[in-house]
């Protein structure tokens, strides 16, 4: 079961304490919300201490774990993309009562909308359980059957009023710190199989992109692809500066007391290097 609230994730946050990010710190939506003049941190949708007063301005129904293959939310057992998209729905119930079905419908076509998914796909899913492998002969069809599941899903959200939205695919995960420290063939290097695959679904998604910008009128789908800016940062770190305190992956902790959960949650970026990605 995917979690994260226990320490040490949080330990930079405002108050130190876990939040359910999978990071030291903020994410992404949560500096992006600031740069906007909003709130510095955006509300999970499911957390009791919010309410639909504080969700107008900004609301995550995102479940760290999950994937465009709803089997892939079974293997962490997180909620799938599917239920997101309900409590999406609920939410608008919820807006439209509170300020109104103008100012609601304006809120929801103005927003910007941040999708980020795709990895636990590939390395939770297919890489790892027999079931995908043996119904898809190829990682490629695979891929296909993503897009195709990713497209049903824009759609989606375009016919319930997104129309800005910005979707980050997959990172090179090959380089995930899980992935190296189990590469011991390649002497802990990154697994460029995977990284191969990330590129390859990575221009599926672009494609992806462009059609559907094509053909929905307008809506503004972005490609925020991360990919080599990522890659930059592990592979050439000191471009960054003479002290690099990106620590791209909670790996490079060395915190004794957390030593076995370190070998367990590898694959997530701390604060500072998720705002060092948006300030690139």
């Amino acid at each position: 079961m995917a979690r994260s609230n226990f320490k040490p994730y949080g330990r930079d946050f405002f108050d130190g304490n876990p939040t359910g990010r999978f990071s030291n710190g903020r994410i992404p939506p949560d500096f992006i919300s600031e740069a906007f003049g909003l709130k510095q941190i955006v509300p999970a949708y499911l957390d009791p201490t919010y309410n639909i007063s504080d969700f107008a301005s900004g609301v995550c129904f995102a479940s760290a774990g999950t994937g465009f293959d709803n089997a892939t939310s079974n293997v962490a057992d997180v909620i799938p993309l599917w239920k997101e998209v309900e409590y999406y729905k609920e939410y608008q119930i919820k807006l439209r009562a509170h300020v109104g079905v103008e100012k609601a419908n304006e809120i929801l076509r103005e927003a910007l909308y941040l999708v980020s998914i795709g990895t636990n796909d590939f390395l939770e899913n297919y890489y790892t359980l027999p079931q995908r492998r043996c119904q898809f002969n190829s990682v490629e069809e695979y891929e296909d059957f993503l897009i195709v599941l990713a497209e049903n899903f824009f759609r989606e959200i375009y016919e319930l009023g997104a129309r800005k939205v910005s979707v980050t695919a997959l990172p090179p995960m090959g380089c995930l710190p899980l992935e190296r420290a189990i590469n011991v063939l390649d002497y802990h290097g990154c697994v460029e199989g995977y990284n191969d695959v990330a590129l390859e679904f990575n221009g599926k998604v672009g494609r992806l992109v462009t059609k559907l910008n094509n053909e929905l009128y307008g809506f503004q789908l972005v490609d925020a692809n991360a990919y080599h800016i990522l890659l930059q940062i592990v592979t050439q770190p000191s471009s960054f500066g003479k002290f690099n305190i990106c620590l791209f992956y909670y790996l490079c902790f060395s915190i004794k007391e957390y030593s076995s959960f370190f070998r367990i949650h590898t694959c997530y970026l701390t604060r500072s290097c998720h705002s060092m990605c948006l300030d690139i």
